[in-house]
């Protein structure tokens, strides 16, 4: 059976004409935003048709197990993390954008790092990101939002190429905690691809001290080619959605039980694995 694929690209004059007719609209109407930053018609608009060329074109995403995202209603997207940038949950959000039949929006719960530089916190809010505590998850999940995270954070980034695939602790589980909580479903998600755009060979740990980050990468192609090394390689992508882990049968007062939110995450977390490992196997060569 033939995969599933987004709809075909528009052409960079269908863009800049959409671009036009969003900034008159705007100019009449103003625009409005949710309470965490989310403006979905500029996500619709501009932001998305962005970075679909990347999502078709250049990693040739192909995206499967959409059936198990529900139309409506609220659920916790749990996927796996790499790739020295998060560009591969920003593929995620693409994919889910255009590919789902209803459109759906994934609000990111991303890391504070994030919302320390100021253009890039608004960027961020602005598309549906928001900062990952307890707090803003349980916010966005009762209000029936379909919510995205990733529990490896920067320890699954950052991780040496040598260890891809690899995944890493899920955190301390808070991921479970939210979703019990909300009493959401929990859909796992398995991303194949992400580990090949950056070959992380080496870390600058001095470096990274200084500038205030997690990790300084080096790759074959960063630093030793400037800007041209933060091109990403085109790797080929699959990313899969598994059937939804229910928690409405915990009850909320089990948010606050360490042995089942520990369970839960660590189930979770072999299924992500055991989808990362049967995805590597099928997809090949990372390069076609």
């Amino acid at each position: 059976m033939t995969e599933p694929r987004a709809a075909e690209f528009c052409s960079l004059r269908d863009w800049l004409a959409e671009v036009a007719d969003f900034a008159q609209r705007r100019r009449a109407r103003g625009y409005q935003t949710d309470e965490f930053g989310f403006d979905p018609e500029l996500t619709t608009s501009v932001l998305m048709p962005m970075v679909r060329w990347l999502y078709q074109n250049w990693f040739r995403v192909r995206m499967r197990g959409l059936e198990n995202i529900p139309d409506t209603g609220a659920a916790l997207v749990v996927s796996n993390h790499a790739g020295v940038l998060p560009i591969d949950v920003v593929m995620v959000q693409v994919g889910v954008h255009y590919e789902h039949p209803r459109h759906r929006n994934l609000r990111l719960l991303g890391a504070d790092l994030v919302y320390e530089v100021p253009l890039l916190a608004q960027l961020a809010r602005r598309s549906g990101h928001t900062e990952a505590s307890p707090e803003q998850a349980h916010k966005l999940l009762t209000s029936g939002q379909l919510v995205g995270v990733c529990p490896e954070g920067f320890k699954g980034t950052g991780k040496p190429f040598s260890e891809r695939y690899q995944l890493r602790r899920f955190g301390r589980g808070g991921f479970a905690v939210s979703a019990i909580r909300a009493g959401v479903p929990i859909i796992p998600c398995a991303i194949v691809g992400a580990e090949e755009i950056y070959p992380m060979i080496g870390n600058a740990r001095w470096l990274a001290e200084l500038l205030g980050l997690p990790y300084f990468p080096i790759t074959p192609l960063f630093p030793w080619f400037g800007l041209l090394g933060t091109i990403p390689l085109p790797s080929d992508w699959i990313i899969a959605f598994g059937e939804p882990v229910p928690t409405d049968h915990y009850g909320p007062a089990a948010a606050g039980d360490s042995a089942a939110v520990c369970e839960l995450a660590d189930r979770v977390r072999d299924i992500v694995q055991q989808m990362v490992n049967d995805l590597v196997v099928e997809r090949g060569p990372a390069f076609s």
